[in-house]
């Protein structure tokens, strides 16, 4: 018996110490997820603000998986992403990850027929909660941040650390009209009205959107009418990256408004450096690059269900910028 124990243990230890092919061992100069065909939506214009670190991080994906990626730029224009979403599906990719903000009315008879046809769908930066829930099974996933809760938090972050209070005047420059990217405007608002403050709202128009130095007019002209303006808030990474542009045509200097918004860049560092961008929170753009990258791969290749990830919402002031900078100036963070 004492020798059946002895060989059995032997066994045991050989067992242990001998290397198992994992499942995604890969075969002499092929990666895991070679072969798959993505597509996939950075948001913006090429080499805009936000867009290209969605992009870095989808590219690094692709280098570090083996996926074939081929990538859509919307200068986030909404129905722009639809058409194209449509001329996507014609290509017939294993899969396609997009940027939610048409919303659920406008992308679920389109990303129904994807679905259909055995096209894996996901979405990064806007949630599609109904659609969702519908192709969880077949991969659908999130990417991106909590839209109403981050806009809601900057709001009350910025309040705290600005000083503000009732009867203090506050600009939303913000993208109320889009259905659910709007909610991340909806809750800077929000959080503002319940502290008392005259809030002035404005849309941000087409040009403006596309090209944010377009928006220089309008908001030297809402300054113009509104003097007394403490506080703005710029619902767009693009547009909080030219917030020192706006404030200096408008007049005004670094400690003259409070400056917050969303989404570092290089210019937004620089901003935060001279005092013109006072609170910025950062949904970490690149992991929404990455992660629906692999979100597809790992459905394609092992049947996982969709992940819903909260890319998070942690603040960037003076206080901790030179910690983020050098990877912000990589195009990383």
């Amino acid at each position: 018996m004492k020798k059946v124990w002895t060989v059995f243990a032997l066994v045991l230890i050989v067992a242990l110490l001998v290397p198992v092919p994992a499942i995604a061992q890969e075969e002499e100069g092929e990666k895991w997820c070679s072969g798959v065909k993505i597509v996939f939506f950075p948001g913006g214009p090429q080499g805009g603000v936000f867009a290209i670190n969605v992009y870095n991080g989808a590219v690094q994906a692709a280098a570090d998986l083996g996926a074939d990626v081929q990538y859509m730029w919307s200068n986030w224009d909404p129905e722009l992403m639809v058409r194209q979403f449509t001329e996507a599906v014609a290509t017939h990719p294993d899969g396609i990850a997009v940027m939610g903000h048409p919303g659920e009315d406008a992308f679920e008879p389109v990303i129904a027929d994807a679905e259909a046809q055995g096209i894996i769908v996901t979405s990064q930066n806007t949630t599609l909660d109904r659609i969702e829930a519908a192709y969880k099974a077949q991969g659908f996933g999130y990417v991106g941040q909590e839209l109403y809760a981050s806009g809601y938090a900057l709001g009350k972050e910025a309040l705290k650390r600005a000083g503000l209070g009732e009867g203090d005047r506050a600009m939303v420059w913000g993208l109320l009209s889009q259905p659910t990217r709007g909610l991340r405007t909806k809750g800077v608002i929000d959080a503002f009205e319940e502290a008392g403050l005259v809030v002035d709202y404005l849309e941000i128009d087409s040009a403006t959107n596309a090209e944010p130095a377009a928006g220089t007019p309008v908001f030297t002209g809402y300054v113009s009418s509104k003097p007394d303006v403490k506080i703005v808030v710029t619902d767009h990474g693009g547009l909080t990256a030219t917030m020192q542009t706006y404030l200096e045509a408008a007049g005004k200097g670094p400690d003259d408004v409070y400056g917050a918004g969303f989404d570092v860049s290089p210019a937004t560092i620089d901003a935060i450096r001279s005092g013109f961008t006072d609170l910025v929170i950062d949904q970490q753009p690149w992991l929404q690059g990455y992660l629906p990258i692999l979100q597809i791969c790992l459905t394609k290749q092992y049947g996982f269900s969709g992940l819903h990830i909260d890319t998070g919402a942690g603040f960037i002031g003076s206080d901790n910028v030179e910690l983020v900078a050098p990877l912000v100036e990589q195009g990383i963070r």
